[in-house]
């Protein structure tokens, strides 16, 4: 039996105060994927947002984006006022103007925490999250001195008390949470700066190498990520205590975690920390299976699924082979013309997660757009010699191409559904400006969506595909 879920992260979700979040549109939008029949709610890291707004740049691997904070649930406690909020009440414009929400979200949470009598919830939070919360608390208050530490608890114990409760109501109408967590952490952030044993350091502290990609026909000097990389051996000596601690608290959050970067467990590129290109990294080993070995024994049998996008060698394969994790196929990256890729359908296990796209990706139809004549006569020819019920809409033919396939669980971004162009991409890698800021509109997800969702997932969802 085929799974199916949509793709949508908290911020895109509809609110009435300029992001998504774990507001009464966040319950109605688990109400829709449960009556569009889907199983899965995959969404992007829920922690501290950094640089370009990015949720992959997080300066905490344990604390959350207050950013999503319901307002109105903080005037249900009688933390705030319909009168103190309403003059941060806007209608949804369809982008997120992260400037105006970081400036009201602080002012608004500031007069909560003024508010807030601690209570036995709160006491029992403090008590299990002792381990990473005190350290953050006061890596907050060296960032911003006007506050004190309470309140950066306060912020926590509200953003992960909404989340549960969010998460929990999901589950109940059997919806799981697929959560997402980056390999790297941030150069500035907490476990850099309090944990430098964690890192491959020089003597005075400073991180010795950096993250990235070599140089490719892509980018002609590589990528340099500036996040620092881990000190594996010492972190093997220590059975990987710090790595462990930060996947018990994922999953806590999320039902299903997915591994950004696991070819990084396989092995890494480091790069020197003053290079300012990548052409003097090096490929590093990393754990490999001792990782994943301790993390079963250490947390038991877990729901993974492997990041494994990219240039794939033979070690990596079996990596994923030997975790038994379920990898990833993308079918925008299968229709070079002709090409003999391994993300064309044919060649998927039943092991696998299937996406149109990811949130990396153009949506469907901006990604057709931009197809070479040759591309679109071979993703033409594909899609002669499949067994889908031709839609005539490129997004719809795609989708039900995905959920045609041997792949066990399909996720589809939710602008794919929609048929929505190139304005609603969520990320342009390597660019800044106008990422990560996309929401759908309340009236969008409306009877007509949720019944084309349904539709095509029950018409596919017993699918068992022959191999050729």
């Amino acid at each position: 039996m085929k799974a199916s879920g949509i793709l949508l992260p908290v911020f895109s979700l509809p609110s009435s105060y300029g992001i998504g979040c774990f507001s009464k549109e966040a319950y109605e939008f688990v109400d829709f994927l449960a009556e569009a029949g889907q199983k899965y709610w995959q969404i992007l890291p829920l922690g501290t947002i950094g640089a370009g707004n990015s949720p992959y740049l997080s300066f905490s691997s344990h604390a959350g984006s207050t950013l999503y904070i319901d307002l109105e649930q903080l005037v249900e406690e009688r933390l705030l006022t319909e009168e103190e909020i309403a003059p941060y009440k806007e209608e949804n414009n369809g982008k997120v103007d992260y400037e105006n929400v970081h400036k009201s979200r602080r002012f608004l949470l500031r007069k909560a925490y003024t508010r807030f009598q601690p209570d036995e919830g709160y006491e029992k939070f403090m008590e299990q999250h002792k381990n990473w919360l005190s350290e953050y608390s006061s890596y907050m208050k060296k960032q911003k001195p006007e506050c004190e530490e309470g309140y950066f608890r306060f912020g926590q114990y509200m953003f992960l008390k909404q989340w549960l409760k969010l998460k929990s109501y999901a589950n109940e109408k059997g919806i799981q949470i697929i959560g997402d967590l980056p390999f790297y952490v941030a150069l500035e952030g907490t476990a850099f700066t309090n944990h430098k044993e964690l890192f491959k350091v020089t003597e005075d502290g400073k991180a010795a190498v950096v993250g990235g990609c070599p140089p490719d026909a892509f980018a002609k000097d590589g990528q340099v990520w500036s996040n620092p990389v881990y000190d594996w051996e010492y972190h093997k000596k220590t059975g990987y205590r710090w790595w462990m601690k930060r996947l018990k608290h994922n999953f806590l959050l999320y039902d299903v975690l997915r591994l950004d970067h696991f070819r990084g467990f396989d092995e890494y590129f480091e790069i020197p920390a003053e290079d300012e290109t990548a052409v003097n990294g090096k490929w590093t080993k990393g754990p490999g299976y001792d990782f994943f070995e301790t993390m079963k024994a250490t947390l038991g049998d877990k729901k993974v699924i492997a990041e494994d996008l990219g240039f794939l060698t033979d070690s990596v394969n079996k990596l994923l082979a030997d975790t038994g994790y379920p990898g990833m196929k993308v079918l925008e990256f299968a229709f070079g013309a002709w090409d003999d890729s391994i993300y064309l359908p044919h060649k998927y296990a039943e092991n696998c997660i299937v996406y149109t796209g990811t949130h990396d990706n153009d949506t469907v139809e901006g990604w057709y757009s931009t197809l070479s004549e040759d591309d679109k006569k071979f993703l033409e020819h594909y899609l002669s010699h499949s067994t889908i019920e031709r839609t005539g809409k490129v997004h719809l033919d795609l989708i039900s191409l995905a959920l045609e396939s041997k792949g066990d669980t399909v996720i589809i971004p939710l602008q794919d559904y929609m048929g929505l162009g190139s304005e609603a991409r969520i990320n342009t890698p390597s660019t800044v400006g106008s990422n990560w800021e996309w929401r759908v509109k309340e009236e969008q997800l409306d009877e007509n969506l949720c019944q084309v969702i349904r539709t095509l997932t029950q018409k596919y969802r017993n699918n068992t595909q022959k191999d050729d």
